[in-house]
Formats: structure tokens, C-alpha cells, sequence
């Protein structure tokens, strides 16, 4: 790898850990600059706006998520399994507090004052997510291991929204349990007892 392709992810890393943080207008590049030990002009060279930084910040974090979910889909087979094995990810990631948080659930708390491009990403970012999620819980009520209430495209909002919002709470409580104590009973009203 290039000093300019280590340089460009260091950017990105750093920019990921500062929206964690602090938000989108809770940084600036003097701050990345300070973290990772460059000059705002190096930051520039690879990313000339902050609309251009978080916006691919954002693409490649789908990028991620889609690669995870495929993994995903290729290790575990049946649905429930598929939800479980999401849901304890991020049970996982909120536990250990140096690991990831949903960077675009964060950033869509601040929708009404992001540069569209961002938004635009946040959207798809989100519209991926619910897609996979459709999928996972109409084969789950095809196969008869979910009992939806609802269509599979609002089961799979109603999820999305409960293990985004979890994520929240617990954050906002500084408790990371709240997430499994949140999201498990979500889970339990959907999958069917055998």
C-alpha cells in the first residue's frame, strides 16, 4: 500500500471515530489533522470538502455493511439464525466501546442539516439495510420460522428501527445491556416457538 492509499484511510478512519463521537459538524479537519498528524492541506489533497470526506466515508461504510452481510449470508442459513447473528454484532460492538457504531444512524439524527450528497448516502445506506432485512423475514414466514404481523418490508423497518434505536439508548444510558434487553424481545415476537 501507498503512503497517499494509508493516508486517504487514516482520513476516513479517523473522520468515522470523529461523527462517532461528536457528529457531523462536531469536527473539523484541524481536528483530523491533529489526530492522525497531518496538515489540513494533506486532507484536502484527498477529500477538497468535508461533504466529499463524509460522503464516501458513508458509501464505503455500505460498501462494508453489504460485504458483511453477504458473509453473512454465506455462514448462516436460516433467517432467525440471520437475525441473531446481526443483532449480536452490534450487542458485540456496543460492548466493547473501541469498536464500530452505526456511523449512519448516528448521521441520520442529523438529516435536516446535512449536505444532501450525505443524505443521499444515509438513504441508500438505509434502504440496503431494509432490503437485506425484507428478504431475511420473508423467507423466515415462507419457511414458517418467523410469524410476521405485518408485511416483511414493515417487520423488517420495525426491526431496523428497534436495533437503531437500541443502539441509542443504550448509548444515551451509558449501559450497553440496554441494547440486548431492548432488541431480544423484538426478536422473541417474531420467531415462531417450535
Amino acid at each position: 500500500m501507498t503512503d497517499s492509499s494509508n493516508t486517504f484511510d487514516s482520513i476516513l478512519r479517523c473522520a468515522q471515530s470523529l461523527i462517532i463521537s461528536g457528529g457531523y459538524n462536531g469536527f473539523s479537519y484541524a481536528d483530523i489533522g491533529k489526530v492522525i498528524g497531518i496538515r489540513n492541506a494533506s486532507i484536502h489533497h484527498h477529500f477538497p470538502s468535508k461533504a466529499i470526506l463524509v460522503r464516501t466515508l458513508v458509501a464505503q461504510y455500505r460498501e462494508e455493511m453489504q460485504a458483511g452481510i453477504a458473509n453473512l449470508e454465506h455462514s448462516v442459513s436460516d433467517p432467525v439464525g440471520q437475525l441473531r447473528a446481526y443483532t449480536r454484532f452490534w450487542e458485540m460492538c456496543l460492548a466493547d466501546a473501541s469498536s464500530s457504531f452505526c456511523v449512519c444512524a448516528l448521521l441520520a439524527s442529523e438529516m435536516p442539516v446535512l449536505p444532501e450528497e450525505i443524505a443521499l448516502e444515509v438513504r441508500a445506506h438505509f434502504r440496503a439495510l431494509s432490503t437485506w432485512l425484507t428478504s431475511v423475514f420473508a423467507r423466515g414466514a415462507k419457511q414458517g420460522s418467523l410469524k410476521l404481523t405485518e408485511s416483511a418490508e414493515t417487520e423488517a423497518e420495525i426491526f431496523m428501527a428497534s436495533v437503531h434505536g437500541a443502539m441509542l439508548s443504550a448509548r444515551a444510558y451509558g449501559d450497553a445491556k440496554l441494547f440486548g434487553v431492548i432488541v431480544n424481545p423484538v426478536l422473541a415476537r417474531v420467531v415462531r416457538q417450535v
